[in-house]
């Protein structure tokens, strides 16, 4: 941990910006607030917004007397007032609109569905990019070790080109080995991939990856996201964190190569603990880099020779291919007036905004929900299309 990492720079200060599509500006800068304070994870953070309400001022606000109203033991609250009062909330919303991060809290309709349904799922999480109704719904991890041999690179790039294929989001670590490799392969093929950090949006690690990070925002296909605020390193702690995340956002995990002692069988136990699917593929029994897997398969996990194995077990393989034939009509004027402007080129959300007439915060909200049910597709840099 000892390396140097690099700073993230704005991406776009040209692009209209909104950090949150269902907080204002002041309950969100509570809500990035909270999530600075260490003893106060989803747990008690929810147990803060019951009693107050779901006023967050107020429970960031609160006395000490109040505190333990709400059940907080002796010890979290002195520790949660201590740190209150060396975090200013509009200075940490300003620190955000800065780098042009959005918040996503549980709240907000972009907040990864599969994510929520998680225990422990973080109440709020930082990207760069921008997350489309695919990353939400077909995500899948793809983990593995960070001294992979040339076997794990070829099951890496194979497994990742075919799930791009199938509209499958690579959801990964931005490690070195397996993950450079799944991240590259899925923006190589035309593909979309999720970088979960452990650690804030300000640093990129390892510092080796910087340049991966910015093409996968760049690109228009793909998103950096962690859990951690700015200005937290990535200490050896955040690095489970970041694992239940990233097998919290998809429907299962492929382990594609690893030893015995390997965080990607961290992850892996992540998945079996949030009732994910495992996947690994086998190795050579004399292999040391593949005693990992190995274990997997024997211990329970799915044991995948080609990528058809994964689609068939989800029930999945026909799905982004048929999503058409369901697609809803649209349920009010504003989603009608944006549907009409809207064609298979991409369009600028400033321009919607000033041939609808609409409110800027009408039609994001709009787009958003358009977005998720499938409708249109946003294709990077605030420009969405139509889906069909």
């Amino acid at each position: 941990m000892g390396k140097k990492q690099r700073r993230v720079e704005v991406y776009d200060p040209l692009a209209r910006y909104y950090p949150s599509d269902a907080l204002s500006l002041e309950e969100l800068a509570y809500w990035i607030a909270f999530s600075r304070v260490m003893g106060i994870g989803p747990v008690r953070f929810q147990m803060l917004l019951d009693y107050f309400e779901e006023d967050v001022a107020r429970a960031w606000q609160a006395t000490a007397h109040e505190l333990a109203c709400v059940g907080l033991d002796q010890r979290t609250i002195e520790s949660f007032l201590k740190q209150r009062a060396c975090i200013d909330p509009p200075h940490e919303l300003k620190r955000i609109e800065k780098l042009r991060i959005q918040v996503i809290t549980w709240k907000d309709a972009l907040y990864p569905p599969l994510l929520r349904k998680i225990e422990y799922s973080p109440p709020v999480l930082y990207a760069c990019g921008q997350l489309t109704s695919d990353d939400l719904h077909y995500s899948i991890g793809v983990v593995g070790t960070r001294k992979m041999s040339h076997y794990g690179r070829q099951v890496t790039e194979h497994f990742t080109k075919e799930l791009v294929k199938g509209r499958i989001t690579i959801v990964s670590g931005l490690a070195l080995g397996v993950d450079t490799v799944a991240h590259n392969t899925a923006l190589d093929n035309g593909g979309r991939t999720i970088a979960v950090l452990a650690c804030g949006l300000d640093t990129i690690y390892p510092p080796e990856n910087y340049h991966l990070a910015r093409q996968i925002v760049d690109s228009g296909q793909g998103v950096l996201l962690t859990a951690f605020p700015l200005g937290i390193k990535p200490e050896a702690g955040n690095f489970p964190a970041r694992n239940h995340i990233i097998s919290g956002l998809s429907l299962g995990v492929l382990v594609t190569e690893a030893p015995p002692k390997s965080g990607a069988l961290i992850t892996a136990n992540s998945a079996l603990t949030q009732g994910r699917e495992v996947y690994a593929v086998p190795s050579n029994i004399f292999s040391a880099n593949g005693a990992g897997v190995n274990k997997l398969i024997r211990d329970g996990a799915h044991p995948v020779t080609d990528v058809s194995d994964i689609l068939d077990h989800l029930n999945i393989h026909t799905v982004p291919q048929d999503e058409t034939l369901t697609l809803r009509q649209p349920a009010n004027q504003e989603e009608r007036v944006l549907l009409a402007l809207l064609t298979r080129e991409p369009q600028h959300i400033d321009d919607l905004i000033r041939a609808s007439g609409f409110a800027a915060h009408t039609v994001t909200a709009t787009l958003t929900i358009l977005e998720l049910d499938g409708l249109i597709k946003h294709v990077g840099n605030m420009q969405y299309m139509l889906s069909i």
